[in-house]
């Protein structure tokens, strides 16, 4: 079986790993980027259209599909879900349409869905001069979320409590939206929508990062990861615990929100990986993305639940239904963060062997080479990696995934 992944524009090696468990389920994988390093991935199957153009994408796509014949066409690229839709339409692949996915990429159009839909979310106003945000946190309420339309990984989303922060926050992001990573490796297409901010009203309750699907209107949770830390004034996606501790009735509400939001953005058949805060006791949809989650959240999904992810990325790229049907706990618990240095340029990272080599260390990824410029807020969200262990626990797991984080010693200038 032949499949192609997209990958607009190249984020160093981040999916590489993704990718080789792609292959241990026998699939012959090969990557198509607009921009990127030609030895990014395997040699004959790793193509270049030396453009960020989608129509420019789209035809080398075509090209390779009558050369090659894929079975089947995804991403795991944020950035890359427009674009995907785009080409799996052009090559009459499985995939879900145009409009979804820009549905669930931009975060206007994915805000305006779930109102129209009457899926729960937080109120919300589009903003793009200062003046603007201060009108509409003022109608709304401090706090209030600041947020990009076209962001990912938390870059450039604030909490803010008064006009003053605003009046400081607004203009940096403003300025930040248009050089983050994720936006300019975006595919370049007409139906992209809006770059700019939005003001939501603030939701007071715990986060939790959900990996989904749905499959011609039922909608299964896969894996529920319990967001262990609440985040100041910026947003660090950075500790997370499995299994979940929401009860019987909660997961009942958790299921109806993501449900109701995959409807609203017109997914009909996909993978979800949907964030849900609580508010007074209600979930809330903070975003849910045609993609599986980032970071460590696949391994934490086959641990602790037995849903992988990446399977069901493959089952729907050729059209065909998972075979996970609920969400059902291991009963094995783990615990994973994010690795964060001080902002400047990375100097030395410094790793002990011990935490490589323990078998209960599933996950020590290292995104940012040395020389790498790390950003910090308000600047941006830049992390030095992930880290994740496994155990019988929450107290075992959390102690020791905190003492290992602290053992990662990493000096900037």
């Amino acid at each position: 079986m032949k499949l192609l992944a997209i990958e607009v524009g190249q984020f160093g090696d981040y999916y590489n790993s993704r990718y080789q468990q792609v292959e241990q389920y026998g699939i012959e994988l090969y990557v198509l980027s607009g921009l990127a390093d030609s030895d990014h991935w395997h040699a004959g199957r790793f193509f270049i259209s030396n453009s960020m153009n989608i129509n420019d994408l789209t035809s080398l796509a075509a090209q390779l599909h009558q050369d090659f014949h894929f079975d089947g066409v995804f991403t795991f690229a944020e950035n890359s879900v427009i674009a995907t839709a785009i080409i799996a339409d052009a090559l009459q692949l499985p995939s879900i349409s145009v409009e979804a996915a820009v549905k669930s990429r931009n975060k206007i159009a994915m805000r305006e869905a779930h109102r129209a839909g009457q899926a729960p979310h937080p109120e919300f106003r589009l903003t793009s001069a200062l003046p603007e945000a201060l009108e509409a946190a003022t109608a709304l309420g401090y706090p209030v979320i600041l947020k990009p339309t076209l962001g990912s990984a938390s870059q450039f989303v604030y909490r803010v409590d008064t006009p003053e922060q605003m009046a400081e926050f607004f203009p940096k992001a403003l300025i930040g939206i248009s050089e983050m990573s994720q936006f300019k490796n975006e595919g370049i297409t007409d139906v992209l929508g809006l770059n700019s901010l939005l003001v939501e009203s603030y939701l007071d309750g715990r986060e939790f990062l959900i990996e989904a699907y749905i499959w011609d209107g039922v909608t299964v949770l896969g894996s529920i990861v319990d967001r262990v830390t609440l985040e100041g004034n910026s947003f660090d996606d950075d500790v997370h615990h499995t299994p979940t501790d929401l009860d019987g009735l909660e997961l009942k509400r958790v299921h109806e929100a993501v449900h109701a939001g995959a409807v609203a953005q017109g997914l009909t058949r996909s993978v979800m990986h949907a964030e849900i805060r609580f508010h007074q006791g209600e979930p809330y949809i903070v975003e849910i993305a045609a993609r599986p989650g980032g970071g460590g959240l696949d391994f934490m999904a086959r641990i602790s639940a037995g849903y992988c992810p990446i399977k069901a990325v493959i089952d729907m790229a050729i059209g065909r239904k998972p075979d996970y049907l609920c969400y059902a706990p291991t009963g094995k618990h783990t615990f994973a963060l994010c690795l964060i240095s001080a902002p400047g340029r990375i100097d030395t990272i410094s790793v002990p062997e011990h935490i490589m080599q323990d078998p209960n260390t599933f996950m020590l990824k290292i995104i940012s080479p040395l020389g790498s410029v790390i950003k910090r807020p308000p600047l941006g969200n830049d992390i030095i990696g992930f880290l994740g262990v496994k155990g019988d626990s929450r107290q075992e797991t959390e102690e020791k995934a905190m003492n290992y984080s602290q053992q990662v010693v990493v000096t900037t200038r």
